[in-house]
């Protein structure tokens, strides 16, 4: 399957730089895979478009300050961006610029990391410090917010209402429509919330440059199905509710640990790749974000939705001033 199509022209202005105020105010477009239909509201109506007996699966992974700047010996400034703890201070990360393996870096707070491995943008890096490191990191560490989002006021922005499990480099952004209120009010009304963990990282940031789809490959990341979770899903599975998933990360997750259309719990990484042609085991819906061209988010919502679906959705939130990507409206594909 070619890359060029998922690819579409969006007008910058529609990129929204921060999240609306109340967040759930967010304007939500619904895609009925059935009717190929498509009707425009706002997010906190989502409960009208819900299945009655829906169970809403959320990744509460929550985002540290994984981006640290330092200074190379030569004076050179370069980036850090932490992603995965491998030992104590020793950590996976992506290293930006030129630099090789025994390089020492200095930070502030008198940190120091050496380059213990660098292949590309990816490597290993060893922070030195008489402190705590995760007290300097908080200190030092900025959010890592993708490119297209110019200002971050703090780190709580970058985060959603349920995020408990730190862990992820970036956030996963379907869940940012949700306020406390909202979540209390819909399980008041009888629908159901359970969390899963899947720790973002750097496989968001990996664009996807094969102009066959099929050749890319998924970096791997951390994910997590406590067995009370899995007991949860299944009983739901047979009670015949609805599965949604907000986002693709947990729709990621749910489908990583489903064999034979049950859900086992564990933890482990998952690397799974979805685009059209992928058959769905688990989730019956899906709460999502308007994605960036090319990305493997969009090519797994048209997996779920159908291409020309999409494609149709996408013109009309373009002609319609729907705001874009982390920080955009939502939309519930049923």
């Amino acid at each position: 399957m070619d890359l060029k199509n998922f690819d579409y022209f969006l007008p910058p202005e529609l990129i929204a730089q921060k999240p609306v105020k109340p967040r759930d105010h967010s304007r939500l477009m619904i895609l009925n895979r059935k009717k190929h239909s498509i009707t425009h509201d706002f997010f906190h109506n989502l409960e009208n478009y819900l299945p009655k007996n829906s169970v809403l699966v959320a990744n509460d992974s929550r985002v540290f300050p994984a981006r640290l700047f330092g200074i190379k010996p030569t004076g050179g400034k370069i980036e850090i961006l932490l992603l995965k703890e491998l030992r104590k201070n020793i950590w996976q990360a992506m290293i930006g610029g030129k630099i090789t393996t025994g390089t020492e870096i200095s930070f502030k707070k008198n940190l120091k990391g050496v380059i213990l491995y660098k292949k590309n943008e990816s490597g290993t890096i060893k922070f030195h410090t008489k402190n705590n490191f995760p007290e300097i990191l908080y200190e030092l560490g900025q959010a890592p917010v993708p490119p297209y989002i110019k200002r971050l006021s703090n780190l709580k922005e970058y985060q959603t209402v349920y995020a408990r499990k730190t862990g992820s480099a970036a956030a996963p952004t379907a869940g940012f429509h949700f306020t406390r209120k909202l979540m209390k009010d819909m399980e008041r009304k009888g629908f159901e919330f359970e969390f899963i963990t899947l720790h973002v990282g750097l496989g968001t940031f990996q664009p996807v440059s094969q102009e066959k789809i099929e050749k890319h490959k998924m970096h791997s990341e951390q994910a997590k199905i406590s067995p009370e979770t899995a007991k949860n899903l299944n009983l739901a599975k047979k009670q015949n509710k609805k599965i949604i998933a907000v986002g693709t990360t947990s729709a990621r997750t749910l489908e990583s640990f489903t064999k034979n259309g049950k859900l086992f719990p564990g933890e482990k990484e998952t690397n799974i790749f979805i685009y059209p042609g992928y058959e769905f085991k688990f989730i019956d819906g899906l709460i999502t974000n308007f994605h960036v061209p090319k990305s493997t988010l969009l090519m797994l919502v048209s997996a779920f939705a159908g291409q020309s679906l999409i494609q149709k959705a996408y013109r009309q939130a373009i002609k319609k001033n729907y705001r874009f990507y982390s920080f955009g409206d939502a939309m519930l594909i049923i």
